[in-house]
């Protein structure tokens, strides 16, 4: 159990570290907007106070040097600098470290030089004697103003705190919790312990008691929350803001009546009698002693705090929406489960029209629909947008531009476009690849922009967009573009291409993704060794995608990478060839027509031309292609599709329909041959093959009759 609690505090410090990176690579940019100052703060804050709570106290104290630099940064009494933001840059790094278990005397040992270096930023060395007198009243000053500031924007809250009685088991320490609250202000704790059973029957590990805070603070709502970020959902926590200038005279029954704790009605007729009325509602048993006693804790508390204005900020009651954090297993079984369920109702749907009961036909389609509705609604759960792939590669940027010297800006767009989860993780290392290639290769140095009239700053924009069922990511840069004539020099000479080809552009472009290939005069430890763009082709055809280059010389490069929405469940058109089924994905299809060759001798080749409606496209013959030799029976069909921006054919003895496709990864057997991507299982427990469009083509464009 304290396992999967530690889990869940590294999965939301990794994701706080993740946002901490782009907002200091923002605040580099922004280096005086308050916003992202304040957002920086708030992160250190909850690492340091989620860390302590789960007792990974170094990480805690560390984090809490971080966090002391951007709040002398808040309050004016640093600058956010380059150094600054290398420093932090560097924390972030070694938190990472740190959260992976490394606590060896290396990491002791950064950890202190980095403190070392935040406590020198916060208390430079002050320069002699004559500066002293200047500086000191003017910090003094300073202080002054700022403590006035604060003391303008404090507000009183009212926070209730209930902690469920199996919280202890958990791992998690009301009292840290309490005492974390404390530190943010002037405040008055009430114990309550009305809840505590009997001796005999208390449990060591279950937690009876509750608190009232009443708390002064120039923290919001959202921070005050914030510390009880890791509660489950059986603990209640409630915080409501109390106006100072309204109840510093407001008497017990008042306050009794704001807290809901005493109706009017009960208030009017204690009214009637001469005791005091806190006294006569407890013997009443109307309220508690203990309502009773933090009502006057309360009381007492506004008394002590000076009356102060409350800002007129928005309130800060705005409505959080409920959400549960899910770990990715759990998502993925409701997958498999639901993949199960659309296989299950192939096989009943087959039945019903089989038995040709009218019954059960209905009852098949009430259960595909809902099977569709439950498909749509799991797939949306696994979709996330990009951005959070995208926001990575900043600080990738940023390090290798700082490496080579070179001034280069990335910019994304289309960061709300949302994907399949497992595609993302997939597409994170053909990403790095294309991107660290643009930077080293793609950007020139400033020194040479210049000379060609160009801006020193380099600029690399990564975009995302949805185009039907697949997603298009395009990688551009405004470098120097792709020199044809080196490419093709360069694979003659590593014997990569067979000499006296006139091969075109697009071809000379595909080239760099030859295994081994490279244009770096010398290798560095960006690039140069040949190893890296050939992965990115062969990890992005494992997706089921395409990768493409346009290139401009002189002006840059865009590669433009076609990636499917899901590889879980996909709409495919089910078609014969022989006596086997295959799947095509109907996201690719275009139509589908009879198949009439030009010339009789077609029918024997495996690739030609066809006129489809007046447009002459080329074609595989998937019989010829896979080697059928029975029979055939009837004309066969050609299935147009896309092939990214131009139309191939694919031709098939028959097409059946529509087919719901739950995927299945090939078996070894069927890895090795060229046109296939996966296969599914149908209603009748038989195997059908799902074709890959793309590879296809690819074959069609080497071997068609031109």
């Amino acid at each position: 159990m304290l396992d999967q609690i530690n889990e869940v505090f590294f999965e939301e410090a990794r994701e706080l570290l993740e946002s901490l990176e782009g907002h200091l690579l923002s605040l580099e940019e922004n280096p005086d907007n308050k916003e992202i100052i304040s957002a920086v703060f708030r992160i250190m804050h909850t690492i340091k106070g989620s860390s302590g709570m789960f007792g990974f106290d170094s990480i805690s104290k560390f984090t809490h040097e971080v966090e002391n630099t951007f709040d002398a940064v808040r309050n004016g009494a640093a600058q956010v600098t380059p150094d600054l933001i290398r420093l932090t840059l560097r924390s972030r790094d070694h938190i990472l470290d740190m959260l992976d278990g490394s606590d060896t005397e290396e990491t002791k040992a950064e950890s202190e030089a980095i403190i070392s270096e935040l406590k020198k930023i916060l208390s430079p060395e002050k320069e002699p004697q004559e500066s002293i007198g200047v500086v000191i009243p003017q910090k003094k000053e300073e202080v002054t103003e700022e403590s006035s500031k604060k003391e303008e924007v404090s507000k009183t809250w009212r926070i209730s705190f209930t902690p469920s009685v199996s919280i202890l088991c958990n791992g998690t320490r009301p009292s840290l919790m309490i005492k974390e609250l404390t530190e943010f202000g002037t405040a008055t704790v009430i114990m309550f312990s009305k809840n505590i059973p009997p001796l005999s029957q208390i449990e060591p590990t279950s937690c009876y008691l509750s608190w009232d805070i009443i708390l002064t603070t120039t923290h919001s709502k959202e921070e005050l929350l914030d510390v009880f970020i890791f509660l489950d959902e059986t603990s209640i926590v409630k915080i409501e803001e109390i106006n100072i200038d309204e109840a510093y005279n407001h008497k017990i029954g008042e306050i009794l009546l704001n807290r809901k704790s005493l109706t009017p009605e009960a208030l009017e007729d204690i009214l009637d009698e001469q005791k005091p009325i806190g006294q006569m509602l407890v013997e009443k048993n109307i309220i508690s002693s203990e309502n009773l006693q933090s009502a006057l804790a309360e009381q007492n508390h506004i008394k002590k705090v000076a009356k102060a204005k409350s800002s007129d900020s928005p309130s800060n009651n705005a409505n959080h929406s409920s959400s549960i954090r899910v770990t990715s297993e759990k998502l993925d079984l409701l997958i498999n489960l639901v993949g199960e369920m659309v296989t299950f109702n192939a096989r009943l749907d087959q039945i019903s029209k089989k038995l040709n009961n009218p019954a059960l036909i209905t009852l098949s389609e009430q259960s595909e629909r809902y099977i569709l509705s439950l498909r749509d609604t799991a797939m949306d759960m696994r979709m996330l947008p990009i951005g959070t792939t995208f926001t990575r590669f900043r600080r990738l940027v940023h390090d290798l531009a700082a490496d080579l010297h070179k001034n280069i800006e990335l910019v994304t767009e289309g960061a709300e476009t949302e994907i399949d989860k497992t595609v993302i993780e997939k597409l994170n290392d053909p990403l790095i690849h294309m991107i660290r290639n643009s930077v080293d290769h793609g950007i020139e140095s400033p020194e040479e922009r210049v000379a060609k009239g160009k801006s020193p700053q380099g600029t690399i924009k990564l975009t995302a967009r949805h185009a039907g069922a697949f997603v298009l990511i395009i990688i551009s840069d405004d470098g120097a573009g792709l020199n044809k004539e080196k490419i093709y020099a360069k694979a003659l000479e590593k014997g990569l291409v067979p000499p006296g080809t006139n091969p075109s552009d697009s071809e000379i472009y595909d080239m760099i993704f030859l295994p081994g290939f490279s244009t770096a005069d010398t290798v560095s430890s960006v690039s140069g060794r040949g190893v890296g763009m050939d992965v990115v082709k062969k990890d992005i055809a494992a997706l089921s995608g395409s990768v493409s280059i346009e290139s401009r010389p002189g002006n840059g490069t865009d590669f433009i990478l076609k990636i499917p929405l899901t590889l879980a469940i996909i709409e495919g058109m089910m078609v014969q060839i022989g006596s086997g089924m295959y799947i095509i994905p109907l996201a690719n299809i275009v139509e589908c027509i009879e198949f009439s060759p030009e010339n009789e001798d077609d029918e024997d080749r495996v690739c030609s031309h066809i006129n489809a409606r007046g447009e002459f496209l080329p074609y595989i013959n998937l019989r010829k292609w896979f080697e059928i030799d029975e029979p055939q029976s009837g004309p066969q069909q050609v299935v147009i599709v896309n092939d990214q921006d131009s139309k191939v054919g694919l031709v098939v003895d028959k097409v059946i329909g529509n087919h719901q496709t739950v995927i299945k990864p090939l078996g070894d057997l069927y890895r090795s041959i060229e046109g296939l991507s996966g296969a599914t299982i149908l209603g009748d427990s038989s195997v059908a093959l799902i074709l890959d469009v793309f590879k296809l083509s690819n074959v069609i464009r080497k071997t068609q009759v031109m």
